[in-house]
């Protein structure tokens, strides 16, 4: 039994820790437990490790190299040096199809053993599975959910998928992400590095991870096709930088777009957007799309996840079907100042009712207060 003075001791495995939604996400619940835990990540994509930034410096965390990897070939000795590992551990939290053979280690070892317990967190999946689910993928987790806790999900998507495809209804929680809706709401006090904004310039903006299934270069072709006052901005980072900067040359907009690269704290910066839009191939519940509602901005994107769900119905018809829907959806909107201020108000109403932190952290604390026997993990 764990000492109730003493820090919790939590394991988390990723699948990878380059900041993206699931990252920042987990990092502010690190950053919320402040003394009460201390921390141990792996990252099944070592080189990954971008969101290493974002925890505060007082958090007690450690990167250990010596620790079993989370990436390799499937086999009872991986399983049984993860296990082992394990042990040294109160709770073990474990994120998306990488990280799954630390669950499957789990679920493999625990007749044997007596592992700590496991909570799996599935956020979505990559371009490789963003039209159908990888079947060998699927069997996977449903052999090895079985011993985890709980399996949570942010949207009714995934809670369906989780369901449906991988055996796991009775243990599946939909928690949807939050953010803190209040920081969202003053005036930008950081600048865009490269933006130097010109009057009557409108601004379109995205925040992701700059990755195959975020599509962008789809984004920069819909952009191409609007006046040439509307500018671009893609915050993030990724492999598929270089990609993105040579459709917008091709496309003619290379003076137009401005890549700032990865750029913490959101609330301080976002305001300088007029709206936001997504171009991915698949999502779940983007933070990103969260982050823009609380900042008062209208949301264009594909109908992917539970976006068209989370935004406010003014906004809802802007949420396209096909490309042409999303080419028409930035348009409009690009050209109509007083439409994005009536959408962007009413999307930070929605925020606020919906997806303010505190809800999110209420349900975190209680699922994993259960599984630490009622420890309690935030302040407050």
């Amino acid at each position: 039994m764990t000492d109730a003075k003493a820090p919790v001791r939590l394991l988390h495995l990723h699948s990878s820790f380059s900041l993206g939604g699931k990252e920042a996400r987990a990092v502010r619940l690190m950053n919320l437990m402040g003394p009460r835990a201390r921390h141990t990540i792996l990252s099944a994509v070592p080189e990954a490790m971008g969101a290493r930034a974002a925890i505060d410096p007082a958090i007690d965390v450690e990167f250990p190299v010596d620790a079993p990897p989370l990436h390799g070939k499937p086999g009872l000795a991986r399983y049984r040096d993860l296990a082992r590992y394990m042990q040294r551990f109160d709770l073990v939290l474990s994120y998306n199809w990488g990280a799954m053979d630390g669950v499957m280690a789990h679920r493999v070892l625990a007749p044997f053993r007596d592992p700590p317990p496991l909570i799996h967190h599935e956020d979505g999946f990559n371009e490789d599975e963003s039209v159908r689910r990888n079947w060998k993928r699927s069997a996977f987790r449903r052999l090895a959910l079985p011993t985890a806790e709980a399996l949570v999900v942010p949207s009714a998507l995934l809670e369906r998928i989780a369901a449906d495809e991988w055996g796991a209804r009775r243990r599946t929680v939909l928690i949807r992400n939050g953010i803190d809706v209040e920081a969202y709401g003053a005036e930008p006090s950081a600048a865009i590095p490269g933006l130097d904004r010109r009057a009557g310039e409108v601004v379109i903006g995205t925040v992701a991870g700059l990755r195959k299934v975020k599509d962008l270069p789809r984004l920069v072709r819909a952009v191409a096709t609007l006046p040439t006052n509307v500018r671009l901005v893609i915050v993030g980072e990724g492999p598929e930088r270089a990609a993105i900067a040579a459709e917008a040359a091709g496309c003619g907009i290379a003076d137009r777009l401005v890549m700032p690269g990865f750029m913490a704290h959101p609330a301080r910066w976002i305001g300088h957007f007029d709206l936001l839009a997504l171009s991915s191939a698949s999502e779940q519940a983007p933070i990103a799309v969260i982050e823009a509602m609380a900042a008062g901005l209208p949301v264009v994107s594909p109908d992917v996840g539970d976006v068209a769900a989370m935004v406010a119905p003014d906004n809802r018809s802007f949420i396209a079907p096909d490309d042409a829907a999303f080419r028409v959806a930035l348009a409009e909107l690009a050209a109509d100042a007083d439409l994005r201020a009536r959408i962007g108000t009413a999307n930070r109403r929605v925020a606020a009712e919906r997806f303010d932190e505190s809800t999110m952290v209420a349900a975190y604390e209680n699922l994993y207060g259960r599984a630490l026997k009622g420890r309690r993990l935030f302040a407050g």
